[in-house]
């Protein structure tokens, strides 16, 4: 263990989903509602996506997760996005999710996750907010939104923060996932460059398809 690392460990965390760390991709669904998420999901678990998540602000997302969590294949992870309070965390991990993804930083929402046993994955943005998110038990720490910031801004980061585990999320698309990853990234959350139109009534789930095989195939290599 290096003095970085000993610095920057906190008393307890959750692992990394073990699908998120061999896949490298976690499909993010957000919409007005929650109509079609499973049919999406479907689409993306056959193409080989093993982590997904359903965001707060999609309403019935609670309720698909549960429904997920009951038939999903046991190497798929149903987690949680846009979760702001304890509360939603203990909501969340009763309706299946293995882990929860938050926009910022909240001490609250890590400590809710240490106790329910499940991985936390809270957004930050600048190098302080990163430190932040690990020493208060982060799984791992979702740089966002990644689009706005690039490689390059991941890779400079990593030169003093080399053992904190970092998911770039926000306009990342197939042609952006080997970039991020040799700059370090654990792992890069897709949102809409991934789902398209797919979770609307007339959604095309063969373009949602093709589009899932790229990002797992871009990840492979």
């Amino acid at each position: 263990m290096t003095d970085a690392t000993a610095r920057q460990d906190a008393p307890q965390r959750i692992p990394v989903g073990a699908q998120l760390a061999a896949t490298r991709v976690v499909a993010i669904l957000r919409a007005e509602n929650a109509d079609r998420a499973e049919a999406v999901v479907d689409v993306l678990v056959e193409a080989g996506v093993r982590s997904l998540e359903l965001t707060l602000t999609t309403r019935g997302a609670l309720e698909v997760v549960e429904r997920l969590a009951a038939r999903v294949p046991s190497d798929v992870e149903v987690g949680v996005g846009t979760v702001l309070t304890a509360q939603e965390v203990d909501r969340s991990v009763d309706a299946g999710a293995t882990f929860v993804v938050s926009p910022s930083v909240d001490q609250e929402v890590i400590a809710a996750a240490l106790r329910r046993g499940v991985a936390s994955y809270p957004g930050a943005f600048t190098p302080t907010e990163i430190v932040e998110a690990w020493k208060a038990g982060a799984s791992a720490v979702k740089l966002f939104p990644a689009g706005s910031l690039g490689p390059g801004y991941l890779k400079a980061v990593r030169g003093p923060l080399p053992d904190i585990p970092v998911v770039p999320t926000g306009g990342v698309g197939a042609e952006d996932i080997g970039p991020w990853l040799s700059a370090g990234a654990l792992a890069v959350g897709m949102g809409g460059p991934l789902i398209g139109d797919a979770l609307s009534a007339d959604g095309d789930l063969g373009a949602l398809a093709e589009r899932a095989g790229a990002a797992v195939a871009a990840a492979r290599r």
